[in-house]
């Protein structure tokens, strides 16, 4: 008996250890989400690149201070539901969940608030287990924060070009060296074409794929764009 008792103790430990961290990685989210209220933060990949000591170029703007044309572009493009759901949009959710059982390829259904919890707390690569912490990092932040916060932390925090522009001032700036308020149609939606893969799409130098992409993406806005009214009670589009 006292033989088995020594060998437990190290497995003991070892979950103790497990457990320890486990409940420090879930205290983190929980912790930070409501200083957000009022701290702006940064994101995984911006701390990955400061520490690796990669370039990283990214000025915080106020929400009211980006263009109603960019942020209506913005949700019509990547989540035409956010004013609508908390967080989690669950018909998109409920078909990627049956897509991914019936080995149909899957597109990921990750709403606005789904990207800022991974940006801010999880890593990039695709994986069921990403995407199963997601869920209930983006149910948490829709109810601690309010739509406006949230759009306004994505817009900051999104990468928006390949050499360490975060957010939409480095992404404007590095397309067009323009300011992002007050932004024309064309290119508040050639803008938002980078957002999936910043990488290779370039705004300020657009080819005709990306080109009939931000006209899908400018129609859309100017039908719906009053979708976006929760991020803006001001909200004035030329529609």
């Amino acid at each position: 008996m006292a033989e088995r008792r020594k060998h437990k103790r190290p497995l003991r430990r070892a979950l103790g250890w497990v457990a320890t961290v486990l409940a420090v990685l879930a205290a983190i989210p929980l912790i930070l989400t409501p200083l957000y209220i009022v701290v702006d933060p940064v994101s995984a990949p911006m701390l990955t690149r400061y520490l690796t000591g990669q370039p990283v170029r990214r000025e915080w703007r106020d929400i009211s201070d980006i263009s109603d044309r960019l942020k209506a572009a913005v949700v019509m493009s990547e989540d035409g539901q956010f004013c609508r759901h908390w967080g989690i949009d669950l018909a998109a959710l409920q078909t990627e969940i049956e897509d991914f059982f019936a080995g149909r390829p899957t597109r990921g259904a990750s709403t606005i608030t789904m990207q800022v919890a991974r940006n801010l707390f999880l890593w990039n690569d695709r994986s069921v287990i990403r995407k199963g912490l997601e869920v209930p990092l983006a149910v948490y932040i829709d109810l601690v924060l309010s739509k406006e916060r949230i759009l306004e932390i994505y817009l900051n925090i999104a990468e928006w070009g390949p050499d360490g522009e975060f957010g939409v001032v480095a992404g404007a700036q590095a397309g067009f060296g323009i300011e992002p308020q007050n932004l024309p149609w064309d290119r508040a939606s050639l803008l938002v074409t980078a957002l999936p893969n910043p990488h290779v799409r370039l705004p300020g130098n657009p080819g005709p794929n990306v080109r009939r992409i931000a006209g899908i993406i400018e129609e859309r806005a100017r039908e719906y764009g009053q979708r976006a009214a929760c991020v803006s009670p001001q909200l004035r589009l030329e529609l």
